[in-house]
């Protein structure tokens, strides 16, 4: 079996596999979304592929879509090239479940795969149609923090970025210039609204739109845009920055989970490292649950996404969601797992919750210490989300995700997953000396 348009039309092989086949019309979806894009997405990788296409999927199996995602890549353009286009855009989405067993799905939404090369005329071309068409509501993202920045830590313009900046919109190469580029050219042809929104849980989406404006404001400054382009990008009433929370935890494609779909007859399905060593694969396997949650500010309408399991809320719901999650009941313990798992040599997260100590420092920093000053969204219980992280998500044993990966870039996060709670006791207590395991935690990182 191929993953391929046509290896998909016999159904009745991938059946016997138990692998899910699209109901829909992969190729007709195709067609109407590049007549007609209603959204983008910057930065295709794995969560995207499993959790944003599976979202678009939903969609189009309801029957409340017609249209599905049109994929853009900012960074590594070998995704493109040895992951969406030899397998016609399908995704082979596994997930892993606790119990050791898998749900396989072949996913159809993702359209087309484009990239944010300006230097190349087909795709440059192609983009600018895209963002020209008034029918587009809403551009996504999940670029990693990183994709967001445009300044070193001394607060200076990276050279790549100034090289943006004085060579304007029609050179663009960063992702914030090729998406400020892209917006001007909406406004040149026909200034309708959008939403622009970021998916990597950046607080407030702030590193999105600040980014956009001040590249714009830049422009703006040597003369490349008017002044009514940056009023279009600025007002919230045109050009939106929805702020957003995410989680689902989506590792690196396993070899087992490899080797099981070449088992069941799946061609082709050997991960590839590219020339950006992005490790890929034509399959994503993550865990079950996931969690999505969107401002409702779309001022040229949006797709159903509360159908698909989205949550569709306020500004302020959203932040106590997002706190909830990354001060409180997740990102805090999975920073504590990461660091103590690299400096004990643990190879997974799982393993680490059978280390009675280990499991006991989790549950305190979160159950005893960090509960009693959560903020309730809600929408989500704290006390649920943190029992299934405790007790379902981190335990999974079929998850193969490693310490080592969640131990990146600690250094810029242990500020925000410990600092929110400790500044909560303060406030209470006058001090936070009542907090013994989050301390364990930071110990644990200055050891790491």
């Amino acid at each position: 079996m191929k993953l391929s348009i046509q290896g998909i039309k016999d159904k009745e092989a991938w059946e016997k596999a138990g692998i899910k086949l699209p109901s829909y019309d992969v190729e007709k979806v195709a067609t109407a979304t590049k007549e007609a894009p209603v959204w983008v997405h910057f930065g295709i990788g794995n969560i995207f592929r499993i959790f944003i296409g599976g979202i678009a999927d939903s969609l189009l199996e309801q029957g409340l879509s017609d249209k599905g995602i049109t994929c853009v890549e900012t960074f590594d353009y070998d995704v493109v090239d040895k992951i969406y286009k030899p397998f016609d855009n399908l995704v082979m989405a596994v997930t892993l479940k606790e119990d050791g067993s898998t749900d396989k799905k072949v996913l159809g939404s993702l359209t087309e795969a484009v990239k944010a090369q300006s230097s190349v005329d087909a795709e440059w071309s192609r983009l600018k149609k895209i963002f020209a068409s008034p029918q587009l509501q809403m551009v996504s993202f999940t670029i990693t923090e990183k994709g967001y920045a445009l300044r070193d830590a001394k607060g200076e313009y990276f050279p790549f970025i100034r090289s943006d900046i004085d060579n304007g919109p029609d050179k663009a190469s960063s992702a914030m210039a090729v998406v400020s580029a892209l917006l001007y050219e909406r406004f040149n042809t026909c200034k309708a609204p959008l939403a622009v929104v970021s998916m990597d849980n950046c607080s407030h989406n702030e590193k999105l739109r600040n980014s956009i404006t001040d590249m714009v404001g830049e422009w703006q400054k040597k003369g490349f845009v008017s002044e009514d382009f940056v009023q279009y990008v600025n007002d919230e009433n045109t050009i939106s920055f929805p702020w957003s929370m995410i989680d689902k935890i989506t590792p690196r494609p396993a070899d087992t989970v490899a080797e099981s779909l070449k088992e069941a007859g799946v061609e082709d399905m050997d991960p590839v490292i590219t020339s950006k060593r992005t490790y890929i694969a034509p399959f994503v396997n993550a865990e079950g649950p996931q969690y999505l949650v969107i401002e409702d500010r779309f001022p040229n309408g949006r797709p159903q996404l509360e159908k698909a399991g989205v949550y569709m809320t306020d500004r302020d719901t959203v932040n106590k969601v997002e706190r909830m999650k990354v001060t409180t009941c997740l990102n805090p313990l999975h920073t504590a797992l990461a660091v103590y798992g690299c400096v004990l040599g643990y190879d997974l997260i799982a393993d680490e919750m059978k280390d009675k100590e280990l499991s006991e420092l989790v549950k305190r920093i979160g159950l005893v210490e960090g509960m009693p000053v959560v903020t309730n969204p809600g929408i989500i219980d704290p006390e649920k989300f943190a029992d299934e992280v405790i007790n379902v998500r981190i335990p999974n044993p079929f998850m193969p995700d490693t310490p080592q990966r969640i131990a990146t870039d600690t250094s810029q996060k242990v500020g925000i997953r410990y600092g929110e709670t400790i500044k909560s006791y303060v406030a209470k207590d006058g001090s936070a000396r009542a907090l013994t395991a989050i301390p364990l935690a930071i110990a644990g990182w200055c050891r790491y």
